[in-house]
Formats: C-alpha cells, sequence, structure tokens
C-alpha cells in the first residue's frame, strides 16, 4: 500500500518539531514547510523532505501541499506583549486564511489546526469542555483575540466549505527539545537553575507534556471528526508546582518567596509605561499578569474517548525539560526507510 505524505507547516517550533519526529519514528514519509530563514536544529537527523516558502506566497503553499494526505497546522505568533498588535493577526488569522484557501484546492483527508486553550471558555464552578462558548474576549489582550478568530476561521472552513479540519485547544507544553526555546520553556529553564526564587500564589494553568500534544494531533488525523475541536491537556498545575519539579530534577533551589497579585499586576504597569518610554516590546505587561491566573481546569474526555488519547502525567515532562535546560541534551537522532514500519535509532540517547 502507498501511503501519502504527512505535511508538517511550522516543523521547525517545538510542537511542529515533536509532530514531525514521532511521525518519522511511526515510519511516515513527513514533509516539512519552512521558512529559508528558520532554525533546522529540532529537525537535525531526520529523513524528511524540506519545502521552504511563506505564507503570503501561494505558490510555495501549493507546492507544499501536493500530494498530501494530513496537513499538521503547527505555526502560531505567541508575542502576546507586542506594543502594536497587528503582527499576531497577520500571521494568526490573515496568513491562516490563505492557508486554509489553498488547502480547499487539494485533497486533504484532515487538517489539523493547533489551537490552544486560550480559546476556551473559564468557568470557576465547573471543569470546561468544548462545547462552552468563550466568554473572556476582553481579558486575554490581541494574542487571545487573534487565537480565537483563527480557530473560528478554521472551524468555518470545515463547516461551510467541507474543509477536513479539527481544532486542537493545546495547553502550554513541556518537554526536552525545547531548542527555542518557548516563552514558557525560558521561565522553566531559569527554573531549573535556581534563579526563580518567587511564586505567584494561585497562578495555575493546564500543561500537558509535549510528546503527548504531539500524539493528540496524530490521533486526530486518524480518528478526529472534522469541524470538532479537542482538548489536549493532562491536568491543572500552579506554576509552583511546574517549578518546584523542575528545581527538584536538577538539584536547584525552589522558588520560596510569594509575590502579592497587586504588586505584580504594579510591575506590569511598570512594564508598559517601560515599553512606551523605550520604544520597544517588554514582556511584562498588565496582561501578560492577568493570564497568570485567569484560567481554570479542563474536561480533557472528549479527546480520550473520541481520539482514543491517554497522556502520562505531565510532571515526567517537565522533569525532562528541567534535565535538557540544565545540561543541553542532544537531539536523538533517527533515520528510517519508506518501506520500514519503524525508524532505526542510529544515535540514541
Amino acid at each position: 500500500m502507498t501511503h501519502r505524505t504527512k505535511l508538517v507547516m511550522g516543523g521547525s517550533g517545538f510542537l511542529g518539531s515533536t509532530v514531525t519526529r514521532m511521525l518519522v519514528e511511526q515510519g511516515d514519509r513527513v514533509r516539512v514547510f519552512l521558512r529559508p530563514s528558520s532554525s533546522t536544529t529540532a529537525l537535525t537527523g531526520l529523513d524528511v523532505e524540506v519545502v521552504h516558502g511563506d505564507l503570503g506566497a501561494p505558490d510555495s503553499l501549493r507546492r507544499a501541499m501536493e500530494g498530501i494526505e494530513d496537513l499538521f497546522y503547527c505555526i502560531v505568533d505567541t508575542r502576546a506583549w507586542l506594543r502594536d498588535p497587528a503582527p499576531l493577526f497577520q500571521t494568526n488569522v490573515e496568513a491562516l486564511r490563505t492557508v486554509l484557501d489553498v488547502a480547499l484546492e487539494h485533497d486533504l483527508n484532515r487538517f489539523v489546526f493547533t489551537s490552544t486553550i486560550g480559546t476556551l471558555a473559564i468557568n470557576r464552578d465547573r471543569a470546561v469542555t468544548e462545547q462552552d462558548p468563550h466568554n473572556w474576549i476582553d481579558q486575554g489582550g490581541a494574542y487571545i483575540q487573534s487565537r480565537v478568530q483563527a480557530e473560528e476561521l478554521v472551524l468555518a472552513y470545515a463547516h461551510e466549505r467541507g474543509l477536513p479540519a479539527v481544532a486542537m485547544c493545546v495547553a502550554t507544553t513541556y518537554g526536552a527539545d525545547d531548542f527555542g526555546p518557548t516563552p514558557h520553556g525560558q521561565v522553566l529553564a531559569r527554573a531549573s537553575s535556581g534563579l526563580v526564587r518567587w511564586y505567584v500564589p494561585g497562578a495555575a494553568t493546564e500543561v500537558v507534556g509535549i510528546r503527548d500534544a504531539a500524539q493528540a494531533l496524530i490521533l486526530a488525523a486518524s480518528h478526529g471528526t472534522d469541524g470538532q475541536r479537542y482538548v489536549v491537556s493532562d491536568r491543572f498545575m500552579t506554576m509552583r508546582e511546574l517549578h518546584d519539579i523542575a528545581a527538584a530534577a536538577v538539584g536547584a533551589k525552589r522558588p520560596w518567596l510569594p509575590v502579592p497579585l497587586p504588586l505584580l499586576h504594579f510591575a506590569g504597569l511598570l512594564g508598559e509605561a517601560a515599553a512606551t518610554v523605550l520604544g520597544r516590546d517588554l514582556k511584562l505587561t498588565r496582561t501578560s499578569v492577568r493570564l497568570l491566573r485567569i484560567w481554570t481546569p479542563l474536561d480533557r474526555s472528549k479527546a480520550t474517548t473520541e481520539l482514543g488519547w491517554q497522556p502520562q502525567p505531565v510532571s515526567r515532562a517537565v522533569h525532562d525539560a528541567a534535565v535538557f535546560y540544565a545540561n543541553g541534551s542532544p537531539l536523538p537522532v533517527f533515520t528510517r526507510r519508506h518501506d520500514t514500519a519503524a525508524p532505526t535509532d542510529i544515535e540514541g540517547p
């Protein structure tokens, strides 16, 4: 039986590279769509076809989608701290619209869109499901607004134009091989080095291991229902728990100083003022502070029931991430032949 190619868009990023690696491990043909300037560190040693292009160039998108079966879309601008939000909407919404239009021209089995838990509702009384409508659009800033618009766009293409798309509402991801690192990975890396001495009481979010998140996307390509969204999270965890696990993994000092939320909000206000005076973007804003405590627990049972997804305890992934940040563990290198069912680990960790 001839297997068609899987396309990963955004394959140089943390989640995209993990999806790519896991597809290679299971013996799939994989094509990766990258900008010419993208780092390929996370793809080192993987037998993949690389297509360079630009989201604003439909011809390069058509080349990338030629003959593919499943498309895993893992491109997102996460810079929630930008003073000018235009780039967020350009990448997260308008560029996505171009990709969706080109995708309609091809005979896809599934368009797996990487969304975020930021598109889900918040509820202080019970765990939130995919059926709950978003109810905090004015509190999350431009980044959350762009992500809500992006998910709505994907689902509209599914319901109104027949695109076989699913939206995966992925929680904060942790694990090894975060070469970027991601913004949340940078914070965990500091915790792993013992540099984080403080914590915010009550700050918490939904979290998931990176390989489990990637596995959910891969399962959705085979078992997902068009036009549906799925919660991809293992559990609700406080930031102090996350940092304690990271510090313990490498023997670093754990955070011990509680910082009152009003003080942090004031710091966010100062951060915005400094950004204005300096004329550059700073990550500490009132919105970033608000997002530390706005999240509420989620119900992942739909992904478990419909996709057969069973994530491992995220504490393992946090431990692995801490060790990676502390030691700079090398990326495992795999090679494969297209006629084999599994890769050969030729350099293993």
